[in-house]
């Protein structure tokens, strides 16, 4: 299938890992215009490298902090600048930290609104008049299974990712007459570094190993398996691509069946 990505700018955002990461890949080997970053410009530098050994494509590095407004909005003005235009936003953020209610703290829960939900906020005001002047484009939101079921001591993120999705069920409704098309892609247990992390507290928390955390996980999951970063950066680059040109305003699970709700 022509995906209809050759050429388009494309801007991901906190892509030097995990999903971010697989979503930049999946879109510069559909020959998207790439530009990313990450806190540490460094890391968005290797991670541009690696995406243009495996694809060929020119992808561009940014250092910002998408939890720091004025540098979120400085690298998307930057980038679009610099790729002549936008018509495909990703917006991704680092997972909020784990924790209970009882352990969290009123700083915890300023962190993590201005990581998760004004990240995406600040991210689809600074894209809109380049949208606009291009005649259009595609806003994808990453957010996680925890918009359809709490996860076990994310309480940020099952609070704050919900928040996304009706923020970006909004916006799909208001800016669907200038063209753009938003919507939501949720991961279940992908195999990232934050994966890792969850489950090493997780086994410190119930006095077991990681492996043993993994396994239980595992058999919840229909596929009895966790998925790989590439399938889900397969999917994102769909949603953005211009073979999806009429799914707007949806959420769409990628998690092998883990979320059994109707």
């Amino acid at each position: 299938m022509d995906l209809v990505l050759q050429d388009q700018p494309a801007i991901v955002t906190a892509a030097s890992a995990g999903l971010g990461y697989a979503t930049a890949l999946a879109l510069a080997h559909e020959g998207a215009h790439v530009a990313l970053c990450s806190r540490d410009g460094k890391r968005a530098q290797d991670a541009a490298d690696r995406i243009e050994r495996a694809t060929g494509r020119p992808v561009r590095a940014y250092a910002a902090d998408v939890a720091d407004g004025d540098a979120l909005r400085g690298f998307i003005d930057r980038a679009a600048q610099d790729l002549g235009g936008l018509r495909i936003l990703v917006c991704n953020a680092g997972g909020p930290p784990a924790g209970s209610f009882t352990t969290l703290t009123e700083a915890d829960w300023m962190t993590a609104f201005q990581l998760t939900l004004m990240s995406v906020v600040r991210s689809v005001d600074a894209a809109l008049p380049y949208f606009r002047q291009g005649g259009g484009g595609r806003v994808l939101s990453i957010v996680s299974s925890s918009v359809k079921r709490p996860l076990e001591n994310l309480t940020l993120s099952n609070a704050y990712r919900p928040a996304v999705q009706g923020l970006c069920k909004s916006l799909s409704i208001e800016l669907a007459p200038d063209n753009v098309q938003v919507n939501c892609l949720a991961p279940g247990r992908i195999l990232t570094e934050r994966i890792q992390v969850l489950d090493e507290a997780a086994a410190s928390r119930r006095g077991t190993t990681w492996q043993e955390v993994r396994a239980r996980s595992e058999q919840d999951i229909p596929m009895q398996r966790l998925g790989t970063p590439e399938e889900f950066g397969r999917v994102a680059a769909f949603l953005c691509s211009g073979a999806a040109t009429y799914v707007n305003g949806s959420t769409l699970l990628v998690d092998g069946g883990a979320v059994t709700s109707l």
